[in-house]
């Protein structure tokens, strides 16, 4: 086999990062680019570049790069030429299809997600509130607490024993996906359930996180499930599926599915699709815009079904409200140059706090992952740790709040007793409510709901809201990372509405608006310097307060926010996508790349094939390396002179072997194949079904025959000159969704092709091993 010009042998080692995962369990088993063990160095045995990628680290198992590219080989060409109306018909059709069976699904999925939660909330709230009134506090406390751990053991027994990797929000996994990484077990039925349930569980288990996160997964997985194409094991092989056994297509669907979570999980269905163009996607055009729009509409007209429904009062709190969570829309937004000032100051301090929650949270992901390495049961163990400090903190910080007289206002229910409300009794007589319990015992929505609540200036003393935002930020920041599904919503918008309301008590003498809307504004910018979003942000918040009247004010919030935070950290999501290992690619070449050329971050020896190639040949190198590309040349007699015929995919090998279309001679049976095959073989299978090597059955006196490896070669594939700027090389690959990129010699009279980029070599971590002073330049 040729091999390229860059070699390994006398390249620099990586350094070791210490970067962990936090779930580590979902990269398990995966075999290593370069199929040595990970304590080895990458780059001192690197024998080609390939999909498969190495993340440093000492724990970091490689990921696989998705098949975005169209594959033009000879057995596609077929296919697409002897396409029909009909077939091109039947593509649409089912593309509109699985983007209504999305939208339904997930709207399904988020309604039964918020009945659950009310009730099982609900339940545990009106128990402890029961044993309160019979002034049963120590009972009243066990009966609390055991609940929660409950709850907290069992959705941390199902992320530990079932799907690791559907701990956590979710977001950062459903971002790498649509960049083109192939984690493993992101998408499983498996995920799905776990996610489902236990983000259920965790959220009633009072734990200080949020079901939006998870929701998001959630759509991404119900997506990902129908757009499978399909099952040849249980028989479900309808044609039509057909067109979906291809990864450009299900990122299709996943993009619609992410979507449809986030307006299920706000009933904000245009947000969902700016969240999906903003923050998911790595790649966008109209006709997706259009698809994406059709399946968050599903969506909202599924939710006002059931919220119609609801109206009956069998569902909790559920339908109060429409499809609006938080109408704030009853308070006056007018605003004049001191509420501007007000504003500002809000957008700076949400930017100054959003930063360090985020440093924190990074810091408490890095720690838990040291302990969840020591097994499920030390999981289990942490979980139940935040449940208990969560519950005393919840149930014995409100004993330190002074009981308020209740508002003379006769519209509202003083005390709130057997119900959601502003004002909760707890330890108080009669006539008084405890604000801090009003915060505490309740769902998270409700607690919201409260701080949002408008005309109720003086419903929170001062030091109960200090006392609630010091303790919703600790249990956030502690709680993000253990093994359950939690999203990270919720808690930035409670502790952002805290600090809202106290700047609006701060500025109440020269300001004109509403504690409520200052609230909102804190939420929003606190949302702003942790996730750095902002079109998308805006119009959620908007949609989920009805107050139109305030855009203007969140939108300049939402930019001082992360205008202020960019200059300290990345954010939240950026940052749990590095810590977790997963190779993302940005949207922008790092400076540094601009100093280096294609060529310099290529490592070799390059495994090639020839256009006819031996059987023996072509197993020794599945065996002995991890590579998903193999570049094939034709050299003479089939060409003039050694020249780059095209690519070809490990998988396709596979399918190609063990049809066993092998012929003694050396010659060209290209014709034989493509009468023998059909496009839809070669189609790329669901999780975990496609053929292994194992699977082969390769007979000894098989070795020494021949193979045409012409029909499943893609003969265009993406190639740049060596010599071309790194960072350009960047820019191409990333906006293509390439796995592969060819580099061809500037000069004749050398090999067709120099080596191959991917993923890895666009790294960080890969590059300034290679070149660690290059950074300072």
């Amino acid at each position: 086999m040729d091999e390229g010009n860059h070699s390994a042998s006398n390249l620099p080692l990586r350094r070791e990062s210490g970067v962990d995962i936090e779930n580590l369990d979902l990269l398990d088993g995966k075999e290593r680019e370069n199929g040595t063990t990970y304590s080895e160095p990458l780059l001192s045995k690197r024998k080609n570049t390939t999909s498969q990628i190495a993340i440093v680290g000492s724990n970091v198992c490689p990921i696989e790069s998705l098949d975005y590219e169209i594959f033009e080989n000879e057995l596609f060409r077929e296919d697409w030429r002897s396409a029909k109306k009909i077939q091109v018909f039947q593509y649409v059709v089912l593309k509109w299809a699985f983007a209504l069976l999305i939208g339904l699904v997930t709207g399904l999925v988020g309604f039964f997600n918020n009945i659950a939660v009310e009730n099982i909330t609900g339940f545990k709230l009106l128990l402890t509130s029961d044993l309160m009134s019979d002034e049963k506090y120590y009972k009243a406390f066990a009966a609390y607490a055991a609940s929660n751990v409950g709850l907290a053991a069992v959705a941390a027994a199902l992320c530990a024993f079932i799907a690791p990797a559907a701990a956590g929000s979710g977001i950062p996994e459903v971002k790498a996906y649509l960049n083109g990484v192939d984690a493993h077990s992101i998408l499983a039925p498996s995920t799905l359930f776990v996610k489902i349930f236990g983000s259920i569980l965790g959220v009633s288990a009072g734990f200080v996180v949020g079901k939006e996160g998870p929701m998001v997964h959630t759509g991404a997985c119900i997506a990902s499930f129908l757009g499978q194409g399909g099952s040849r094991k249980y028989h479900l092989t309808w044609s039509w599926l057909r067109y979906f056994k291809n990864d450009r297509d299900r990122r299709d669907l996943i993009t619609c599915g992410a979507a449809a979570g986030v307006a299920a999980a706000f009933r904000a269905p245009v947000g969902g699709v700016l969240f999906a163009l903003e923050e998911a996607a790595s790649w966008w055009r109209s006709a997706l815009l259009w698809r994406t729009f059709f399946t968050t509409a599903v969506v909202a007209i599924v939710l006002r079904v059931f919220i119609q429904y609801c109206t009956t009062g069998n569902c909790g709190l559920f339908g109060q409200g429409g499809l609006i969570m938080y109408d704030v829309s009853a308070a006056s937004a007018t605003y004049s140059g001191p509420d501007i000032l007000a504003v500002l100051f809000l957008g700076i301090l949400g930017g100054i706090f959003g930063s360090m929650y985020n440093y924190l949270v990074e810091k408490v992901i890095r720690t838990y992952s040291i302990i969840h390495e020591k097994g499920a049961a030390a999981k289990i163990l942490l979980v139940i740790t935040i449940a208990l400090l969560t519950s005393c903190l919840s149930y014995g910080l409100p004993w330190f709040a002074e009981c308020q007289a209740c508002p003379t206002d006769e519209s509202v229910s003083c005390p709130t007793v057997g119900q959601s409300g502003n004002y909760k009794s707890f330890n108080c007589p009669s006539g008084y409510y405890n604000d801090l319990a009003s915060l505490f015992l309740n769902t998270n929505d409700d607690a919201i709901r409260n701080l949002f609540s408008t005309s109720t200036t003086k419903e929170f003393h001062i030091s109960s809201l200090f006392i609630f935002f010091a303790a919703v930020s600790f249990l956030g920041i502690i709680t993000y990372g253990i093994a359950i599904p939690s999203g990270l919503f919720i808690p930035v918008i409670l502790a952002g509405a805290c600090y809202g309301r106290l700047v609006g008590r701060l500025f109440e003498s020269i300001s004109t608006l509403d504690t409520g809307l200052f609230a909102l504004l804190g939420a929003a910018s606190f949302l702003g310097g942790t996730m750095r979003m902002t079109v998308s942000l805006c119009i959620i918040l908007l949609e989920l307060t009805n107050d139109l009247l305030l855009l203007p004010l969140v939108m300049l919030v939402l930019l001082i926010s992360k205008t202020v935070a960019d200059n300290f950290n990345k954010g939240i999501y950026d940052q749990i996508v590095k810590i977790k290992g997963l190779p993302y690619l940005e949207a922008h070449a790092e400076p540094y790349m601009r100093h280096l050329v294609t060529s310099d971050v290529v490592s070799g020896p390059l495994v090639t094939f020839s256009g006819i190639e031996k059987v023996g040949c072509i197993l020794d190198a599945l065996r002995t390396t991890g590579h998903n590309g193999f570049p094939v040349i034709d050299e003479p007699p089939f060409s003039d002179a050694p020249e780059l015929c095209g690519l070809v995919l490990r998988s396709h090998l596979l399918i190609l072997l063990k049809g066993k279309n092998f012929s003694t001679d050396r010659v060209v049976c290209g014709a034989e194949i493509l009468r023998r095959f059909a496009a839809f073989d070669f189609a790329k299978a669901g999780s975990g079904k496609g053929i292994k090597l194992e699977d082969l059955d390769i007979e000894e006196e098989e070795m020494d025959m021949y193979i045409d490896l012409h029909p499943i070669t893609n003969a265009s594939p993406y190639t740049v000159v060596e010599t071309m700027s790194l960072a350009k090389a960047a820019i191409l690959f990333r906006q293509l969704g390439l796995r592969h990129l060819c580099l061809v010699p500037k000069s004749q009279g050398r090999p067709p092709i120099v080596g191959i980029l991917t993923r890895h070599d666009f790294m960080p971590e890969h590059i300034l091993g290679l070149y660690p002073h290059i950074k300072a330049r």
